[in-house]
């Protein structure tokens, strides 16, 4: 009886089983078959994405600083960002690296009440993290922390943001190692040719250029540092940031505490628009490397141009879009004479900025890349791009475009950026639109207005003799009638030009 039971188990189970497989096997079958010839026949759903708009995220302050919003339960950490106007652009013309190093000296130094080591063990036992950063046109004090020890580490963040102490022993130490850094400037081809080019592009004494020297950080002081912090960090040019595990109300009135006291001075001017312009031709700065770097191009336009969206898809056709790129394929793909290849369109919010295209490649090979990138600027110039090349720039920007908001702390990072700048209203909500906008005749009519071969500079790094001698197909005779500007190499720590 029992062995009967079993086998009336053991058949009931396979005829299960059974059941299961023909249906997994029908499921798999009809999936199969849905499934297209070729990658190419694949079709997607349109993603449906709208952005975010920076007026429901927005408050202000009671001494009228506007505060951006973003609460999340998702971990047991709050951030608390500050963007204020001001940055390098602000260093005396005699003092390049000030406002650097007040940034750093204001997270390093200690606070008026604090000495650095009490401060840094105070934020070690809360494992909070206070940053202060001074870039060239923004600066930047950022606060992370644990929503359980918020009330503490926000007490401590405005004190360092407040009240820095500015210690002399750690300002002795920033200055030793600055100079020391200084010293592995001309180590490398990548810090030569961006230090020539900006030079070049914005002129020496403007902010894009400007570099500090041994004489300049060895001059700075407590007392510049001090005068540089109150020109930057007041609530007359700052936005917040906070996201995170919190609560708004209570944010907003610990807030308004924090600012409490604080002068709310007036906010500082945009940054000056450099007064050089570039001189076509060729530029060689030497050193004894096997491959040169070089760079071409020339001034570009300002973000808000009518022109930013056709310049846009013209670079990433062009340049910008990786393997897909013109440049990339002719240079790379085709020839084999660069790993990387490409060019990138900066459009400055407050002036134009540049277009850049750049390589490094053989100095035996040099001239012939850049004849290959010169004939491709002549070729967007003269031919219509194709449809399929300008499809597949549209949609690098449309597909992507939602990683723009990928996180509260993004999100709202470009929503400060974009009052800061003075972005226009509507720009995130018509921005597919705008791309998807752009036709062939736009982009010819872009590279002709811009992309004038003639009017570049070309920067090159490296052994001169083996690149102006070239090879059989191509050599720097073939531009600019063979006429060469050579620039000196500059001290590392005065940037003089080295005899």
């Amino acid at each position: 009886m029992r062995t009967m039971t079993r086998l009336t188990l053991t058949f009931a189970a396979a005829a299960t089983l059974a059941t299961a497989l023909a249906t997994t096997l029908a499921t798999t079958l009809a999936a199969t078959a849905a499934i297209p010839p070729r990658p190419e026949d694949l079709k997607f759903a349109p993603l449906a994405f709208t952005p975010p708009e920076a007026k429901d995220y927005r408050h202000t302050l009671k001494d009228g600083t506007p505060v951006y919003m973003a609460p999340s339960k998702e971990f047991p950490l709050v951030t608390i960002s500050m963007s204020f106007k001001g940055g390098s652009y602000l260093d005396p013309a005699d003092s390049p690296g000030l406002a650097s190093m007040t940034g750093s000296l204001m997270r390093s130094g200690g606070t008026t009440s604090l000495k650095p080591a009490d401060l840094d063990e105070e934020l070690d036992f809360l494992a909070t993290r206070v940053g202060v950063q001074v870039r060239d046109t923004m600066s930047s004090a950022t606060l992370n922390t644990l929503t359980s020890n918020l009330e503490t580490s926000m007490d401590l963040f405005f004190d360092v943001v407040r009240n820095p102490g500015f210690d002399q022993g750690r300002l002795d130490v920033q200055k030793g190692e600055a100079i020391e850094s200084m010293k592995q400037r001309n180590d490398s081809a990548d810090s030569i040719i961006d230090r020539e080019w900006s030079s070049m592009l914005y002129g020496s004494d403007h902010h894009e250029a400007r570099q500090p020297t041994q004489a300049s950080i060895e001059a700075i002081t407590q007392d510049s540092l001090r005068a540089m912090h109150a020109k930057i960090f007041h609530p007359g040019n700052a936005i917040i940031a906070v996201s995170g595990d919190f609560d708004p109300s209570n944010m907003m009135a610990r807030l308004d505490k924090a600012f409490e006291g604080w002068q709310r001075g007036s906010p500082n001017q945009d940054p000056p628009a450099p007064t050089v312009q570039v001189t076509p031709g060729v530029y060689h700065v030497a050193k004894d490397i096997p491959q040169g770097k070089v760079f071409i191009g020339l001034r570009g336009i300002k973000r808000d141009d009518p022109d930013f969206f056709p310049m846009l898809m013209m670079n990433d056709i062009l340049g910008g879009g990786g393997f897909t790129s013109r440049i990339m394929q002719s240079v790379r793909s085709n020839e084999g004479l660069a790993y990387s290849a490409g060019s990138r369109s900066n459009a400055n919010p407050w002036y134009p900025g540049e277009f850049r295209a750049l390589f490094q490649s053989k100095n035996a090979t040099v001239a012939l890349a850049l004849k290959l990138i010169d004939d491709e600027f002549h070729r967007i110039r003269r031919e219509s791009v194709t449809e399929a090349e300008l499809e597949t720039a549209k949609n690098s920007f449309v597909e992507t475009f939602p990683q723009n908001f990928a996180s509260k702390e993004a999100m709202l990072g470009i929503f400060v950026s974009d009052e800061m700048t003075r972005r226009p209203d509507g720009y995130w909500q018509t921005f597919r639109e705008k791309v998807m906008a752009v036709k062939p005749e736009d982009i010819q009519r872009v590279a002709n207005k811009y992309l004038d071969p003639k009017k570049m500079a070309v920067m090159v790094v490296g052994n001169w003799d083996e690149i102006y001698q070239g090879n059989d197909r191509a050599s720097m005779k073939d531009f600019f009638n063979g006429d060469v500007t050579h620039l000196p190499l500059r001290d590392p720590l005065t940037l003089e030009p080295i005899k």
